[in-house]
């Protein structure tokens, strides 16, 4: 299985281009439907794939959360993705999936890993509606195969919060409103439902005017809008857009793409796009910055988003006097 993901770094490569790579997976056959589904993880997310080692119970943890393996000396939680999905599958989850992203380590138990699968970000859709209902928000993109073979893209952001307890309120209970915040209007773009909230609930202390897009291809034509009305009556889309936030991994199109588009674009001249993700890895920093990123901050840190928020925004607002 170390050969699956030996290339790793040579993946880095593929930021930008609007081009992933996923690792399929099965979590075992689902006793209420009879279909043993695919899902998929971003690569990026994946530090290793291995046996599942002998794992010990901890307590007090989420019932989808078996215990604790310790990995070269790190212990790190396990989630059955099984029982979290609600998945009654019999069959036993002799893998395990090691993930990193957004300064956590877990491991996630799957059935079985399938292959690596190179994509463009324009193959993955939203989730139609339907299975976002009977999945609670889990799936964050789909694609299909030859076959008529759905891949699912879950939302491991939503699990590692679900299960790790991190998103509480008290990240938020040092965040103060901005003077004059209603006076900017930030739009931002995540197809993390977890992402989202929090997002919103940082703007909303701030008091800051926002508007929120599931990826980059809604943020854009909802930029293109603002363009267009800004052309229309003579006005500078900098004073209208404040600022632009933007996840990296979104179906459609990544956040490289919506920065490249913003950028390249003469009409938003003077709009900084800070860049929020839980790929945290200094490559993904500096893909970031090749494409004109503003700056970089790390997901599910309010109290650094606010900070980072309030400075640019304070910046703007001196910069239109």
């Amino acid at each position: 299985m170390s050969d699956l993901l030996k290339n790793i770094d040579a993946r880095t490569r593929l930021a930008g281009t609007n081009k992933l790579e996923i690792l399929l997976f099965t979590l075992g056959t689902d006793q209420r439907t009879g279909r043993r589904e695919t899902f998929g993880i971003n690569v990026f997310k994946v530090r290793e794939v291995m046996r599942t080692p002998q794992i010990t119970a901890a307590p007090e943890m989420p019932s989808s959360v078996e215990g604790m393996v310790s990995l070269r000396g790190v212990l790190v939680p396990v989630v059955d993705l099984a029982k979290y999905v609600g998945i009654g599958a019999d069959t036993p989850r002799d893998i395990m999936i090691v993930t990193e992203y957004n300064g956590h380590t877990q491991g996630f138990l799957v059935e079985a890993v399938d292959t690596i699968l190179r994509l463009d970000w324009s193959q993955m859709r939203v989730p139609p509606e339907m299975l976002t209902a009977n999945m609670g928000g889990l799936v964050t993109a789909v694609t299909e195969l030859q076959g008529n073979k759905l891949v699912m893209m879950l939302d491991v952001e939503k699990v590692l919060s679900e299960t790790t307890r991190y998103d509480d309120a008290f990240l938020f209970k040092d965040i103060e409103a901005i003077e004059d915040g209603s006076q900017h209007t930030v739009f931002f773009a995540d197809d993390s439902s977890v992402a989202r909230k929090q997002i919103t609930q940082t703007l909303d202390i701030l008091g800051v005017r926002h508007v929120g897009s599931v990826n980059g291809r809604a943020a854009w034509e909802e930029l293109k809008k603002v363009a267009a009305h800004a052309d229309a009556t003579g006005r500078k889309v900098k004073d209208m857009v404040s600022l632009v936030l933007t996840d990296v991994e979104m179906p459609e199109m990544d956040g490289y793409i919506l920065t490249k588009h913003i950028k390249s674009d003469p009409r938003f001249e003077g709009v900084p796009v800070i860049m929020h993700s839980s790929l945290s890895g200094m490559s993904n920093q500096q893909l970031g910055k090749s494409v004109g990123v503003d700056e970089y901050v790390p997901k599910f840190e309010p109290q650094r988003l606010s900070q980072t928020l309030r400075r640019l925004l304070k910046r703007d607002l001196a910069g239109n006097e």
